[in-house]
């Protein structure tokens, strides 16, 4: 499968069109950024480690009946995906408080919660990701009520899934952000990528950030903790 015309490039990704309509290439970048971009910067070989980690995330959820984008990959940077229209929404899944929520809510770092908590946000940058509840989401035409729940049952069972699979590996899935897809023919599939990028983990015997926020709190070994994550999930 062949690169066409680049349809869309983001923060972490490329996007190009191939020879079948229905599919397109994602292409990983190094480039790093935070605080809705303010922060910039450069994490060596994160492309490869995150496509590499999305696509084995990916597969375990397909496995596990979550539909998502995934195809196959094609290198170590490339992967083919169903084409889909995202859904303006960011998902947050949140099992420990942590980062904005801790701020927000005045909750030390590290509490569990009760139980999974479910946040919505507007995936606008220039408004700055807004959360929005779901009556937001239905004035603002952003998606219906039946892919509002359809989107809230897949989120809770991504995080079933991947609770349980990276406590196997050592790691405390403390957070994560997803987004969702409109196929053409109009059905509600997981999307994006699932990485250090989007999630925060933490090493269960030591509670070591091994995630984005090593970057964002400039807490160094960046490349390093990416890698070693990649290693944790591949065994």
């Amino acid at each position: 499968m062949k690169r066409g015309k680049q349809l869309y490039e983001g923060k972490a990704k490329k996007v190009f069109a191939t020879e079948d309509p229905d599919l397109c290439i994602v292409s990983y970048k190094d480039d790093a950024t935070a605080f809705n971009g303010a922060k910039k910067g450069r994490i060596a070989d994160k492309g490869a480690v995150n496509n590499m980690i999305s696509n084995i995330v990916f597969a375990l959820l397909e496995e596990a009946g979550v539909p998502t984008h995934f195809v196959r990959q094609l290198s170590d940077r490339e992967t083919l995906v169903k084409k889909v229209r995202i859904l303006p929404l960011e998902v947050i899944v949140r099992n420990t408080a942590a980062g904005s929520f801790s701020k927000r809510f005045g909750v030390e770092e590290g509490k569990p919660l009760a139980g999974p908590t479910l946040e919505f946000s507007y995936k606008n940058d220039e408004l700055g990701d807004p959360l929005i509840n779901d009556d937001h989401i239905l004035a603002l035409g952003l998606a219906s009520e039946d892919e509002i729940a359809e989107v809230r049952v897949y989120a809770h069972k991504v995080n079933e899934v991947l609770e349980a699979f990276f406590n196997d590996k050592g790691l405390k899935l403390i957070d994560f952000k997803i987004e969702f897809g409109k196929t053409p023919d109009g059905r509600v599939i997981l999307a994006d990528e699932i990485s250090p990028d989007t999630c925060r983990l933490w090493d269960v015997e030591t509670n070591e950030k091994m995630d984005k926020d090593r970057f964002r709190r400039d807490l160094g070994k960046v490349e390093e903790t990416y890698r070693a994550v990649l290693e944790r999930v591949r065994t």
